[in-house]
């Protein structure tokens, strides 16, 4: 990671998907948060300033969110 800042997100896990993107935004203001419902078909390069947020149906966080 070219910044040196934080690249995932575990305390996140559980909370809505807007909750999660503000923190990860206030960690990472550099990244673009992409929230994504588990599941969803991604493509597979490496994006270093990305990092995707999956959630289940009702919108809550699922799964670590990381960059890449």
């Amino acid at each position: 990671m070219s910044s040196g800042g934080k690249s995932s997100w575990p305390e996140v896990v559980g909370l809505p998907s807007q909750a999660a993107k503000q923190i990860i935004l206030n960690d990472r203001p550099d990244v673009h948060v992409v929230v994504l419902r588990v599941g969803s078909f991604v493509t597979t390069e490496v994006n270093p300033k990305r990092v995707r947020v999956f959630v289940d149906v009702s919108g809550t966080v699922a799964q670590v969110p990381k960059t890449g």
